[in-house]
């Protein structure tokens, strides 16, 4: 379930983009698909879009996907909504602390669908693309709990920005991550001017504004673009094993510190107003979080339990730097 079939590239006018070998689960083969008549072509076009967004829980672990494989995941404005609406369950429910974006078929999402924005554009509707929410899901707001996502394949324009939407990015290592939307003059207006700086710093982030260009894991990572690199195939079972290893913590203090730090970064306009921001969001749930962790850490004691957190052990010098130690202190002493 946590895997996703190698890829290969090829080149289009439209740039660089995947071809998929998908998994039929997702859906069916292209010797199939040359078979079929027109009407079943339109039908499993149909049934597909029926299901753009794939929701499901391991566990208390919500795993959203996105689902237009045919499209490379790109959104338009019906998976948007979708997209919105299964983050707004994840948010709503309360026995699932973290959730898991990923991208099934090959690719985590090449951004918003060119040719949705051309049919909304022939209609002179372009309204959708400045709704509240965002244009390819809820990337103009702050999304209450934790999301991890997984990076297969390319996560390129408005992609990219939903990428940058979620808490922690795991990214494969023949991923590949741009703004491409630069070649062709399209803004960024899902969040992605606001957190990228935030996130990698003003020179960087104009650099990959300025130039639009594709950057690949092993950059992504030393920059601090994603927070792990992992190998092809691997992206979303990484991403939930994380998630695992977060939702396994008292919850109620690790978002309040998640909240203070995205109030800091982004609203915060003095370290006065920061240090009050961390001082008066301490909310009851967390202070109760706080007593039963310091009851934990007695009985610990008490029963004198090793604690692996609060054992610091001497670093032994090599005996070069002792002797050095004690040809100084010989100085210190002459003078």
């Amino acid at each position: 379930m946590f895997s996703f079939r190698r890829l290969s590239v090829n080149k289009t006018n439209f740039g660089i983009v995947c071809n998929l070998e998908c998994n039929k689960d997702w859906f069916s083969s292209s010797s199939k698909l040359q078979n079929a008549d027109n009407g079943e072509h339109i039908e499993n076009e149909e049934k597909q879009e029926e299901n753009t967004i794939l929701v499901d829980k391991d566990e208390n672990i919500t795993l959203i996907g996105i689902n237009r494989p045919r499209k490379r995941n790109a959104i338009n404005a019906q998976t948007a909504e979708k997209l919105s609406a299964a983050l707004n369950d994840f948010e709503a429910d309360k026995t699932s602390p973290i959730a898991v974006l990923y991208g099934a078929g090959g690719s985590f999402c090449s951004g918003y669908d060119i040719q949705d924005l051309e049919a909304q554009a022939e209609n002179g509707n372009l309204e959708y693309l400045m709704r509240h929410e965002g244009s390819v899901g809820p990337t103009r707001r702050h999304i209450s709990k934790p999301v991890i996502c997984g990076i297969n394949g390319y996560c390129v324009a408005a992609g990219l920005e939903l990428a940058l939407m979620c808490d922690l990015r795991v990214m494969e290592d023949t991923a590949v991550l741009g703004f491409i939307n630069r070649r062709f003059g399209v803004p960024l207006s899902d969040g992605g001017t606001v957190r990228l700086g935030a996130m990698i710093g003003y020179a960087r982030a104009l650099e990959l504004l300025h130039t639009g260009r594709r950057v690949d894991a092993k950059e992504a990572l030393n920059i601090g673009l994603v927070n792990r690199m992992v190998a092809t195939g691997t992206a979303l079972g990484q991403a939930v094993n994380l998630a695992f290893s977060i939702a396994k913590f008292p919850q109620a203090s690790l978002l309040q510190d998640r909240n203070n730090l995205y109030a800091n970064v982004y609203s915060r306009k003095s370290f006065r107003d920061a240090i009050q921001n961390e001082i008066m969001n301490t909310s009851k749930e967390v202070l109760k979080e706080l007593k039963e962790g310091v009851q934990r850490f007695k009985n610990s004691e008490n029963k004198g339990a090793k604690t692996d957190a609060w054992q610091i052990k001497e670093k032994k010098l090599p005996d070069w730097e002792k002797a050095e130690i004690v040809h100084e202190n010989k100085i210190k002493t002459q003078k």
